[in-house]
């Protein structure tokens, strides 16, 4: 399905990104990883991909909330596959607190890699998609970029931008063989979810079934995490000749979430 094709996905060590890295590259695609974590459990993740799928798999460790740093890990899979077919703007962070009380270097920091690491991303990669008149951006944003939630203001502001920059490429690039969406998650299962769980447990005093359905999926009617591989699948379908005309779009798979 996408056999010659070349995958960036950012924030992809783990969690969603490494889901969507899975199902492009049994697809047929080359992937480049990216993300922080220990190197010897990053190198074990990349090897284990390429064997599991017989993709070619590279890594690059650029630090997202720095354009030069950007702009190596498109040099890099530029020398090493030819071009960037699909470019998929994972990368986030999080911090929480009222906007009285928010580290304005949190506010800097979410705003970099959550946002502006989408915009320098993009821009590198569309020329070469241009020239071959076909390529896919997918950005994966969040529930919170069509809603709010409190103590949130970096991330639903930064996601906000997101989906805005995700439309305004989808019209530059419409009669160029491009498409540009957002997806929405609410809550996914991931391993960071998971942690949030347990710490959330401790600091409320409540079993973990309770934080589950009380707080992190209170606003979720189906009362279910979103699953790495449901996401997976939507950012593979974009990629398809069948998703051709799906561009400047938000695609909410939040459970009801946002149809409140």
């Amino acid at each position: 399905m996408l056999n010659g094709k070349t995958a960036i996905v950012t924030g992809s060590t783990s969690g969603i990104g490494l889901g969507i890295a899975e199902a492009f590259a049994r697809a047929g695609a080359n992937i480049v990883l990216n993300g922080f974590g220990d190197a010897t459990e990053i190198e074990r993740t990349r090897t284990d991909l390429s064997k599991r799928t017989n993709a070619m798999v590279v890594y690059s460790p650029a630090d997202m909330s720095r354009p030069k740093a950007i702009e190596q890990m498109v040099r890099q899979t530029v020398d090493t596959f030819g071009t960037v077919d699909i470019m998929v703007n994972n990368a986030g962070i999080q911090h929480v607190a009222p906007i009285d009380e928010f580290p304005e270097e949190k506010w800097d920091a979410i705003m970099a890699i959550n946002l502006s690491s989408a915009f320098h991303a993009t821009k590198l990669v569309l020329p070469m998609m241009r020239r071959k008149g076909w390529g896919r951006v997918i950005n994966v944003a969040s529930a919170h970029a069509l809603v709010a939630s409190p103590y949130k203001a970096a991330y639903v502001a930064a996601k906000h931008g997101v989906l805005g920059l995700t439309k305004v490429t989808a019209l530059e690039t419409a009669e160029d063989g491009i498409t540009c969406n957002a997806i929405c998650p609410g809550y996914v299962r991931t391993p960071l979810v998971e942690r949030q769980i347990d710490d959330q447990a401790k600091a409320h005093g409540i079993d973990r079934e309770k934080v589950i359905s009380d707080v992190l999926l209170k606003n979720q009617p189906n009362k279910r995490f979103v699953e790495v591989a449901e996401l997976a699948a939507l950012a593979l379908f974009l990629c398809t000749d069948n998703g051709a005309s799906v561009t400047g779009a938000a695609l909410p798979m939040d459970g009801g979430w946002t149809a409140h």
